[in-house]
């Protein structure tokens, strides 16, 4: 049987359709109340004829024009169990910084009556004074994965397709078809890392995860120049989801090619993911497309508490750098203790690593952890990692009892 709310819903939507079908006109608002009356009568009286409409439609709606087809992004999973071990979307091991909790304690409620800020003006000179950049080279979002969208809809626009690797974050491939960008796949060598070369030629711009993301693999900084030098016609965007872990950033970039934007999250090094700050970093030219889009949409993206929280992370960047050590230092560790137990595991420049188990498939192993509340991330439908798991870095005390869970697997 049906769940009551669809049956209700076809019923309903089967008693508008007979109400048209009978032609009484809707001349104005004034007759608004006649109409809903009228069509609850139409409802009582017709019940059986309605319903036999919906179940000779086999329970379908009528087929509507304009419905938008698409494959949807497929976010990690979000268990929420007692005692569990959560390490399967990257979130940051610490919590936010006490200056965050101090501003939330702090913060008027009463406040929310008004609209957020439209420019995060204190916000963007805080970032601006924390990465030596100008506030105009700055826009906000809700969250990265805002930015990025935004930068789909103002920067790639030639008709010509965009570039990005067939090993990257999923979200790419999503926006392209969703804004009907071309696009093509750019296979990432057999060691998983990206050929500047195969980036030359024409295109419609190149968006790149540096470091990369599920492989964690980072692109030196020279090499990522030789792309930028190379394609000064079009927008190379490149996404530092997890630059705070390793690497160097593109910043330096910034002065000699104005054809470069940067994005970049708080989820991750000010670990604010359940707050949705991100931002962008480019030439103001490059903003004010950004801004004009982003204002096309929606220009209160960005709400008054998460700018708020976001600018107490920022003015407490001290405490990110020792929780960002911290990470760096047990990945490091723990990728070696991978290695000693056969794994194959990636260089990762991130805050998780991927890896290859040998003594046991990747799809066993990720059962029996999630069976022991232990929560990595593995891609069954990537056929160039499906025998790889993604494991986010947690606290030191949470990997080590990671790692006795994995051994004790793969000995028994």
């Amino acid at each position: 049987m049906e769940p009551r709310v669809n049956v209700l819903a076809k019923f309903f939507c089967e008693g508008f359709l007979l109400y048209l079908n009978q032609q009484i006109p809707l001349f104005s608002v004034s007759k608004a109340v006649n109409f809903v009356f009228h069509l609850l009568e139409v409802l009582k009286d017709n019940q059986s004829q309605i319903m036999a409409s919906v179940r000779k439609r086999g329970g379908k709606m009528v087929k509507l024009k304009g419905l938008r087809q698409i494959n949807p992004y497929v976010a990690g999973q979000q268990p929420n169990e007692p005692d569990m071990i959560k390490l399967n979307t990257n979130e940051n091991a610490y919590g936010p910084s006490p200056k965050v909790a101090e501003a939330l304690q702090n913060f008027d409620a009463q406040e929310l009556r008004k609209y957020s800020s439209l420019d995060q003006a204190e916000l963007c000179q805080a970032l601006a004074t924390n990465l030596g950049v100008s506030p105009d080279q700055l826009i906000i979002g809700n969250g990265s994965d805002d930015i990025l969208s935004m930068a789909f809809l103002a920067f790639f626009n030639s008709g010509e397709s965009v570039l990005f690797p067939d090993l990257t974050y999923g979200f790419y491939k999503v926006w392209a078809d969703l804004y009907h960008v071309p696009f093509r796949e750019i296979p990432l060598t057999d060691g998983f890392e990206v050929h500047p070369s195969d980036y030359f030629g024409d295109n419609g711009g190149i968006i790149l995860a540096n470091p990369n993301a599920p492989t964690g693999i980072y692109l030196p900084l020279d090499q990522l120049e030789e792309i930028l030098a190379s394609n000064q016609d079009v927008v190379v965007v490149v996404d530092e989801a997890y630059i705070h872990f390793g690497g160097q950033s593109a910043l330096p970039l910034l002065d000699t090619y104005p054809n470069l934007f940067i994005t970049r999250t708080f989820s991750k090094d000010a670990a604010l993911a359940g707050l949705r700050v991100g931002y962008g970093i480019g030439h103001p030219d490059l903003i004010a497309v950004m801004k004009a889009v982003k204002d096309s949409i929606n220009p209160y993206s960005v709400d008054m508490l998460a700018e708020r929280l976001a600018l107490a992370a920022v003015e407490d960047w001290d405490y990110y750098r020792e929780t960002g050590r911290a990470i760096q230092e047990t990945r490091d560790w723990f990728a070696g203790q991978l290695v000693a137990l056969d794994f194959q595991v990636l260089p990762s420049q991130t805050n998780f690593v991927l890896a290859q188990p040998t003594r046991i498939s990747a799809a066993e192993l990720f059962q029996q952890l999630e069976e022991r509340r232990i929560y990595v991330r593995y891609f069954p439908k990537a056929e160039r990692i499906k025998d790889f798991l993604r494991i986010s870095i947690g606290r030191r005390e949470e990997i080590e009892t990671v790692l006795a869970a994995i051994k004790e697997i793969c000995s028994s």
